[in-house]
């Protein structure tokens, strides 16, 4: 087969803090009609019953890179939010075809540039020793940050399917600077794929500022989607992130294949 006319790789979708696979479900959808075979898996203790406590960001890491490692081919991977982060770690332990991270969670050493996401990182300490916990979602939270740009109805429909996230994940990635051990830590100069980097520019979880240094540390592409916020995958207006996605992603497979 010539190099041209290999076909499409499978897409990788790695879901954020406190959620599933479900959050891809309308996400996917253009990927799939452009031909691309979707995975968006269940992150290890999310909406299957295993165990959440104590499970590690490096645990959720190596999961995806196996996964990665299991395709018949590099896939593009994609990661939102927290997903994001688990995807910079996975793509510097096995090789992927394009990086694609949609407001994700800065890597180990990327400062917070506002107000909002230091009382993030601080207000989980109210719970005690909330690493050693499963953290339940928290409605007025989600409400405020995530979800905050959809109606009551599909708010109250995404935020009933959330689960608790592991207390030990929140740790290392919200308070990396406490973490001796940097599990955060990407080695950048490992991931040899393009990536694009996107975040809402009304997004207060991981806002634009932020956002940038993590772009700037992969040579990343970015990109700011104005009047979005957090919750990029199917808050009104996510129809438009996916087709930047996807036409990003079909230039660089193109320019690959030349």
């Amino acid at each position: 087969m010539a190099r041209g006319n290999r076909p499409k790789p499978g897409v990788i979708m790695v879901h954020g803090g406190f959620c599933g696979g479900w959050a891809f479900d309308a996400f996917r959808q253009p990927f799939e009609a452009a031909g691309y075979e979707c995975l968006a898996p269940n992150l290890r203790g999310h909406g299957d019953g295993g165990k959440i406590v104590g499970v590690s960001m490096t645990d959720f890491a190596r999961d995806i890179a196996a996964l990665i490692e299991a395709q018949a081919e590099p896939p593009i991977l994609i990661g939102h939010s927290m997903g994001g982060l688990v995807a910079m770690m996975a793509a510097a332990k096995a090789p992927v075809r394009a990086l694609v991270l949609l407001a994700p969670s800065p890597p180990w050493g990327v400062a917070g540039a506002s107000m909002e996401e230091a009382v993030s990182a601080l207000a989980l300490h109210a719970l005690g020793p909330f690493w050693l916990q499963a953290v339940e979602p928290d409605y007025a939270s989600a409400r405020l940050y995530s979800l905050d740009r959809l109606d009551k109805a599909e708010r109250e429909a995404a935020f009933a399917r959330m689960t608790a996230e592991s207390g030990r994940a929140l740790w290392e990635t919200l308070n990396w600077w406490l973490d001796p051990f940097m599990t955060t830590s990407v080695a950048v100069d490992r991931i040899k794929a393009p990536a694009l980097v996107a975040v809402g520019a009304r997004d207060m979880i991981h806002p634009p500022a932020t956002v940038r240094q993590t772009a700037e540390r992969l040579k990343a592409d970015f990109r700011v989607f104005d009047g979005m916020s957090h919750w990029l995958l199917a808050e009104p207006g996510w129809d438009t992130v996916a087709k930047a996605c996807l036409e990003w992603t079909a230039g660089h497979l193109a320019e690959a294949a030349a």
